[in-house]
């Protein structure tokens, strides 16, 4: 017998038979979960936005045709020119960009871009996003300034709420929050690894 296998069968022979699974099963039991309640699912998420830990702003818009406005809205109020990234999203190219200069590539150093989240967090107000032709990823790290379109309808109360067809898909990744980091002699830089500043655009009516 080899020293390894004597001491894995020293520490095989530890415990009885079955109590490691005995106990992961009672810990598992009943795991706690942030309770959300079914009318606070909105107003949660917009909560965490608001978070320090997050950063984020956010608008309340009726609905798509108002998204235009809104990305305008915030731009004028930062002093931006009305010029942004905009993906192949199919929605967002039905939206009325009448006075917008659009880009169609984004560059290295792009100060606005806009993307469209399909489903987010009230629990962590976490945005999560689907990759693909119509949604490429790299705008959304490589931008300043990032909008973001929700629709309410589509954001969940926690984690595990995900709806299964998300689970499932190819790739997919999640952003709570603006990029921050304390790497760098342990002082708080926000906007080290993507955008410096997120605004989520919440679309509240949508149809099904």
């Amino acid at each position: 017998m080899s020293a390894r296998d004597a001491i894995l069968g020293r520490l095989g022979g530890s415990r009885p038979s079955g109590a490691i699974a005995r106990e992961a099963a009672t810990l598992a039991k009943d795991p706690e979960r942030p309770l959300v309640p079914p009318g606070r699912v909105i107003p949660q998420f917009l909560g965490q936005l608001g978070l320090a830990s997050v950063a984020a702003t956010f608008e309340r818009v009726r609905d798509w045709s108002a998204v235009p406005a809104a990305a305008a809205a915030y731009l004028d109020a930062n002093a931006l020119p009305r010029s942004l990234y905009l993906p192949p999203d199919p929605r967002l190219r039905t939206c009325d960009w009448n006075g917008f200069s659009l880009r169609e590539t984004c560059a290295p150093d792009e100060p606005v871009a806009i993307a469209r989240a399909v489903s987010a967090v009230a629990e962590t107000g976490s945005l999560i996003f689907e990759t693909g032709p119509a949604a490429p990823m790299l705008p959304n790290f490589l931008t300043l300034h990032h909008l973001v379109v929700v629709e309410a309808r589509t954001i969940v109360a926690q984690l595990e709420d995900i709806p299964a067809h998300l689970r499932d898909v190819r790739a997919h990744y999640w952003v709570t929050g603006v990029s921050g980091t304390t790497d760098i002699e342990g002082q708080y830089v926000r906007g080290a690894h993507g955008p410096r500043f997120l605004h989520v655009l919440l679309v509240e009516d949508t149809p099904d």
